[in-house]
């Protein structure tokens, strides 16, 4: 059969020589298996061929994957995009390794369990949604979904794939462009010693070039750039680069551009930007966590550029590398959340579950131009009577801006915070004028309403971001039978398109005409199941006609009075 998802699942951090490991799989709650799985789509989808949505403590898959001698020559890295939650992976019968967390790519290395010949990998994966000390974002921890809560993912849901590599190679990189200087810094992690070099080109023109020799583990150069190309929103613009150290090559890229806060401004390449987001949820009906292939996840962007956003909130979930690379191929900027619903951050211990998984995602996704900043928590509402714990946040935070002091963070979206760069607000106040009221003036220090003044206070001369608004409810058909009694979204619904429309446009405007706010989220770009507040369907089909969304793109395009200053 055609292999599913067969693109190289992270085109930042490529080698030629891998294998993609998707398609079918045996697959069971047991090591008992008896069934057939499609990977990489969980259990619960369509496409994978099971369907299954009841509760799975455990899921078990098995298969076969043929090794030729020169393979072997070097190391064997097999590589999982994502699995839910607890995977331990075994080849030939022995412990390959284990990883905790659902929502980041780990590998292992397999080489001393391989042969020539036949091999059998395993995979077993342990999950529980309500688990307190599981962050499992949006999925439902009842049988059913309801509210804001939807289908759950069990087991492996991304890209498995084999890389064979020299024994002397490339672990990692971390890049920190300097537009200014025309400059890209390089951090390399090596195994092994010898000969760093990186190599830029711009549209296949060479542009420089930078060697090092590795000492203690790690290469450090500096990449002198002859042609300046800004990575620009709307644009994007990539320098496509090749890392290499001994046998070893990685093709990569990187886009140069700076991040600053200016007061209450947010500064692209030095130029305020208003950031007019939507949230994304990056669910899908047939695949529910797992996009069904590449243009899908593009289409997403497109989606939302074609609707006047200049990027997203990616919402309690960490998005592939594949998606990033459109964001960053797109110019479309992105804010990269963790899933942190679901872990009881009122206790402590919660830290140490959440911390690790966090640090993962940043260093996987780092080095992403289109990342303009980080929310590792997402509204922390009381848990059995009981508040978040501020020392969570407060440490989370301040890891953050140590592993990427260039980029802003907001500790945790809408409530409650604790220390942040920048003070955002959740309001999904309906009624135009009581919104606008509430959002639409710039007079003296404390410029807008605070939802929770009991529990968090705004320092002065923060910049304020509406990280969430909207949520129009609004079922144009696209809704399936079994969510249409459930269906619902904020407050009064409009009687038609009309009424949806100008609300939309009053709700928006009061934003934009605030010299002190520096962007807007807006709930949602797709319904999700239930949850009928999206600009378009949950299969990405339009919920207006042509006219519509001309008055959505015009709305969201009309400068903002921050950008004037």
């Amino acid at each position: 059969m055609t292999i599913p998802r067969p693109e190289h699942p992270n085109p930042q951090w490529k080698r030629d020589n891998w294998l993609n490991l998707n398609g079918p799989w045996e697959f069971g709650f047991s090591e008992a298996f008896g069934r057939v799985i499609i990977v990489p789509f969980c259990p619960e989808s369509a496409l994978s061929g099971i369907g299954h949505k009841d509760f799975m403590a455990e899921v078990w898959y098995r298969r076969t994957v043929e090794i030729a001698p020169e393979q072997l020559e070097g190391r064997a890295a097999l590589h999982f995009g994502a699995a839910d939650y607890e995977t331990t992976v075994f080849v030939n019968g022995r412990e390959a390794g284990t990883h905790r967390g659902g929502y980041t790519s780990f590998s292992f290395d397999i080489t001393a369990c391989l042969k020539p010949g036949e091999n059998v990998i395993a995979v077993r994966c342990l999950d529980d949604t309500r688990d307190p000390m599981i962050a499992s974002g949006k999925q439902s921890e009842r049988l059913e979904s309801y509210q804001c809560l939807y289908t759950r993912t069990t087991g492996i849901w991304q890209t498995v794939w084999l890389e064979f590599l020299p024994a002397e190679h490339i672990v990692s990189a971390v890049y920190q462009p300097d537009p200014e200087n025309a400059r890209l810094h390089i951090r390399a992690a090596v195994k092994g010693s010898g000969a760093f070099t990186a190599k830029a080109c711009w549209q296949g023109r060479p542009v420089g070039t930078a060697r090092a020799t590795a000492s203690g583990g790690f290469a450090r150069v500096t990449l002198e750039l002859e042609e300046t190309h800004l990575w620009e929103l709307g644009r994007g613009g990539l320098y496509d680069l090749e890392l290499r150290f001994g046998e070893d090559v990685v093709h990569s890229y990187f886009g140069l551009r700076s991040l600053a806060l200016e007061g209450y401004r947010f500064l692209i390449n030095g130029r305020s930007v208003f950031q007019r987001l939507v949230l994304d949820q990056g669910f899908y009906p047939d695949g529910i966590y797992t996009a069904p292939s590449a243009r899908a996840l593009e289409n997403d962007v497109k989606l939302s550029m074609a609707a006047g956003f200049n990027g997203a909130r990616l919402h309690q979930k960490v998005f592939e590398p594949l998606f990033l690379h459109y964001c960053d191929l797109h110019g479309y900027i992105v804010w990269g959340e963790f899933a942190s619903w679901g872990i009881d951050h009122a206790k402590p211990e919660a830290l140490q579950h959440f911390l690790p998984q966090w640090c993962e995602a940043l260093e996987r996704d780092r080095n992403h131009p289109s990342i303009v900043g980080w929310c590792p928590f997402n509204e922390t509402w009381d848990i059995n009577g009981q508040r978040v714990y501020g020392e969570t946040l407060r440490a989370v935070y301040d890891v953050t801006k140590r592993l990427d002091p260039d980029r802003p963070c907001i500790d945790t979206s809408g409530n409650y915070h604790v220390v942040t760069d920048i003070y955002d607000i959740h309001d999904y106040e309906q009624e135009v004028a009581v919104f606008h009221e509430r959002h639409g003036s710039a007079e003296g220090d404390f410029f807008f309403r605070e939802p929770h003044a009991d529990r968090q206070k705004y320092t002065p001369g923060l910049p304020v971001f509406m990280s969430e608004y909207g949520g129009i409810g609004w079922d144009s058909g696209g809704i399936s039978d079994d969510d249409r009694d459930s269906a619902w979204g904020y407050g009064r619904g409009p009687a038609d398109a009309a009424e949806f429309l100008a609300r939309y446009e009053g709700l928006t405007n009061a934003l934009l005409d605030n010299p002190k706010i520096m962007g807007f989220c807006y709930t949602q770009l797709t319904d999700v199941e239930q949850e009928c507040n999206g600009l378009y369907t949950y299969d990405r089909q339009r919920k207006f006609g042509d006219a519509g969304y001309e008055r959505i793109k015009k709305a969201n395009s009309q400068p903002a009075a921050i950008e004037k200053c």
